[in-house]
């Protein structure tokens, strides 16, 4: 069975800092690219960053952009999200994802697991 598991979340103050992880079990991942992505409260799912299955190439959302830094360890089958700068906005449920392909991508169609999230909450 394929899993996905994110741990890291939890409270912080507007400014402050969080680090997530995500463990994939079940298949290889090396040859994956991943993705972080959020649901906040009444609104659509968005992308966060995505990386390839080398770590060589990132893409970020505008809005995180500079504050926030994806990156994976193949031998570990796990990434991570340095979230760096958290704002109010920043609050919202972070899912982790795999996909079959090697190359990243922000859209979420193409995401074959899923993790079941790790709640983020930003406020002083």
């Amino acid at each position: 069975q394929v899993q996905l598991i994110e741990s890291g979340g939890g409270s912080v103050q507007p400014g402050g800092s969080l680090r997530l992880s995500c463990v994939g079990s079940g298949r290889p991942f090396r040859n994956s690219a991943m993705a972080w992505f959020r649901r906040a409260p009444g609104k659509e799912r968005e992308p966060v960053a995505a990386i390839d299955w080398s770590g060589e190439t990132t893409y970020y959302s505008d809005s995180v952009r500079g504050r926030f830094t994806i990156s994976r360890d193949n031998a570990k089958s796990t990434q991570y999200l340095q979230m760096n700068d958290l704002k109010p906005e920043d609050t919202a449920v972070y899912y982790c994802a795999a996909t079959n392909l090697a190359l990243a991508t922000m859209n979420d169609l193409l995401y074959d697991y899923w993790g079941q999230g790790t709640q983020v909450t930003v406020s002083s």
